[in-house]
C-alpha cells in the first residue's frame, strides 16, 4: 500500500540517477505527495524512445473512459491482476513507468488510533517504485497523463505495519521496466529484497496541508 510518499530528490540528482538526456521540468520537492498532485515520473517516450522525466498526476485515469466524475482513478494497483484487470491491463503492457521516492509513509491501526510510520532505504538510496501511466483526453481538449504505483506482499520488515508494500525496482530492473530490453516483466512484481529502515513519526502528516522535511522527523 502507499498512499503518501516523500519526493524531494533535486532535479539534477534525478537526471543523473536515470541518465535523462532531455531538459527537465520544474517541481517542488515534497515530504508528502498526496493522490491527485503531480510527481516526477520516468517513462520512456513512445515516439523517441528515450527516457523523460514528466510530471504526471496521481491517480490512473484510463484513456478509454468518457466520464471523468464517473470513474475510479486509483492510487495502487495489486501486482497480481495487472495483466487481467481492464482497468490496467493496457498500461502494463504498453506505458509502464518509474516513480522515485525518499520514503513513503504507512499508518498502523493501535488503541491510539492511526500512527504513521516513515519507510526508506537502510542504505540511504532513493526508493525507485514500478508504476504505470496512461494519457487521456476529454471532448473539450483537456488532456490528463496520470499514474499508479503497483503494489505487492510486504516484506517481512514491513509486514507488522501493512501487508502489501510498493513494487520496489532496483537499477539493473529499471530497463526492463521501461520496456528498453526485452524479458519477463512480471518477475518483478516481488516483494523487495532490499533493507528498509522504519521509524515513527508524527501525525502532522496525516494532513495534506503539511508539508516540510520537519515530517520526516521521529516522533
Amino acid at each position: 500500500m502507499c498512499g503518501r510518499y516523500a519526493a524531494f530528490l533535486p532535479a539534477d540528482a534525478m537526471a543523473a540517477l536515470f541518465q535523462i538526456p532531455s531538459p527537465m521540468p520544474n517541481w517542488a520537492p515534497t515530504w508528502n505527495m498526496a493522490p491527485t498532485r503531480s510527481a516526477p515520473v520516468v517513462r520512456m517516450h513512445p515516439e523517441l524512445r528515450e527516457r523523460r522525466l514528466d510530471l504526471l498526476r496521481w491517480g490512473l485515469v484510463p484513456h478509454w473512459i468518457e466520464d471523468l466524475k464517473e470513474t475510479r482513478q486509483p492510487i495502487n494497483a495489486r501486482s497480481e491482476t495487472l495483466a487481467s484487470t481492464p482497468l490496467f491491463r493496457d498500461a502494463y503492457a504498453r506505458r509502464r513507468c518509474l516513480v522515485p521516492a525518499d520514503a513513503f509513509y504507512e499508518w498502523q491501526v493501535s488503541d491510539d488510533g492511526k500512527l504513521p510510520w516513515a519507510i526508506a532505504r537502510e542504505d540511504g538510496a532513493p526508493l525507485v517504485f514500478g508504476g504505470l501511466w496512461e494519457g487521456w483526453r476529454g471532448p473539450d481538449g483537456t488532456v490528463i497523463r496520470s499514474f499508479v504505483i503497483a503494489t505487492t506482499s510486504a516484506c517481512p520488515t514491513l509486514r507488522r505495519l501493512h501487508e502489501r508494500m510498493p513494487v520496489v525496482l532496483e537499477k539493473e530492473d529499471w530497463p526492463l521496466w521501461l520496456g528498453e530490453t526485452q524479458g519477463e516483466v512480471s518477475r518483478l512484481l516481488r516483494p523487495s529484497a532490499a533493507r528498509f529502515r522504519i521509524w515513527r513519526v508524527g501525525t502532522a502528516v496525516n494532513n495534506v496541508r503539511n508539508d516540510s522535511p520537519a515530517l520526516l522527523e521521529p516522533a
